[in-house]
This record gives structure tokens, C-alpha cells and sequence, in this order.
């Protein structure tokens, strides 16, 4: 079952899609990288492998047409971060949804924004992935309050990610996990890097929801 909804974030509504399998296990809320949107061809795959493992999706847009079109906006963690706050919120409300667990999956600036937004809503997510993200752009603050099991995937050819990465994991207190994918750059456009992206993102939140 698929809906267009309209989530208010303080001064401005966001667009998004619900995805609710049959007895669906929990949510995952993703938070999209800079200069995509809720119709990323990569997040929009994940989502239908989670689906099919009976995981529901939210993909919504972080930011308005209007703000997308400013390169700061894009990169303001900050204002990201109280967007996916604001969406988590919403979705803790909407009737169909309000007893599930919640994840989140966070790409490139997206991921940054996941963490920030687990760190301030604790124990109310129950797991976090990141693909291909900047987790280090939390910052230590925000990465050390996290308590949701978190799985940071990265491509293996993604040399300077995976740096950034690994500092982020250090300072993780949660139960966490650094997982590269052989062969894979940052957009995971190798044959069977995104599929083996999915299914590991997959897993994890089956596991922790």
C-alpha cells in the first residue's frame, strides 16, 4: 500500500511515499544525499528489497524544490537532520504506523543527518545504516550519544570514504559495524554492489526492528 503524504516540518511540507508490507516488522525512514531526492533510483531499490522482507519505507524529500536549488541548503547537516526529525515524529503519530520500530538509512550527507537525528531521538530508533555516507559529519558529539545498532557500508574502492568512516566508528558507543563492499566506488554502480548494499542493509534491520 502506497500513499503520497505531505509532512509538515516547521515552516515548510515535505513530499514523501509510505510503503507499509502486510504486518510489516518496522519502518525505515531515508534520509537522501545532496542534490537527490525521494526518487533516487539507488534508496528507491533498497527500499523494494526491504520491502520484500516485510520492512516498511518512508522515502520522503529533506528539503523543498525552492531550498534544493541552494548548494549550502543541501549541505546544512543541521537543517537536514531537523527535517528527519520532524518526519520521524510525524510518522510516530500516523495511525498506520505508530507501533512500529523505526530505522533509518542515510546516504552520502543523508547518513550524517541519520546519525544526528538517532543521537536525538535515543532509544526511540532501533537501527541505522549508512551507504556510502559521511558519518563524520555528524560529529563526535552527536556520534558518541547514539545508541541504535548501526551498520555503516562502504564501497572498497571508496578510499578517502572509508578513512572518514572508520573515525566515525571509534567514536560509535552502540553496537556497530564497518562493512566494505569489494569493488564498489562511491555510487555503487559496480555489477552487484548495490544488490549486496540492499540485502546487508536488509539484514540488519530485520535484525534489530
Amino acid at each position: 500500500m502506497s500513499t503520497v503524504q505531505h509532512i509538515p516540518a516547521g515552516p515548510v511540507e515535505l513530499d514523501g511515499e509510505l510503503i507499509l508490507p502486510p504486518s510489516a516488522k518496522g519502518v525505515v525512514l531515508f534520509a537522501h544525499g545532496s542534490g537527490s531526492s525521494r526518487f533516487s533510483p539507488r534508496n528507491t531499490y533498497v527500499a523494494e528489497v526491504l520491502q520484500q522482507r516485510g520492512i516498511g519505507t518512508l522515502l520522503f524529500d529533506l528539503l523543498t524544490r525552492v531550498e534544493d536549488q541552494v548548494y549550502e541548503t543541501r549541505f546544512d547537516i543541521a537543517l537536514l537532520t531537523t527535517r528527519l526529525v520532524a518526519a520521524t515524529e510525524w510518522l510516530q503519530k500516523n495511525p498506520k504506523a505508530k507501533d512500529l520500530s523505526l530505522g533509518y538509512f542515510g546516504a552520502s550527507t543523508g547518513a550524517a543527518a541519520a546519525l544526528q537525528a538517532a543521537a536525538t531521538m535515543e532509544n526511540k530508533i532501533s537501527a541505522v545504516v549508512s551507504r556510502g555516507g559521511r558519518p563524520d559529519l555528524a560529529g563526535p558529539a552527536a556520534l558518541r550519544r547514539v545508541t541504535a545498532p548501526t551498520l555503516l557500508i562502504v564501497g572498497g574502492a571508496d578510499y578517502e570514504v572509508i578513512e572518514l568512516n572508520r573515525q566515525a566508528e571509534t567514536l560509535l558507543n552502540c553496537k556497530k559495524k564497518l562493512l566494505l563492499i569489494p569493488g564498489a566506488t562511491h555510487l555503487f554502480e559496480e555489477p552487484g554492489t548495490l544488490q549486496q548494499t540492499a540485502r546487508s542493509a536488509a539484514d540488519w534491520f530485520a535484525q534489530h526492528l
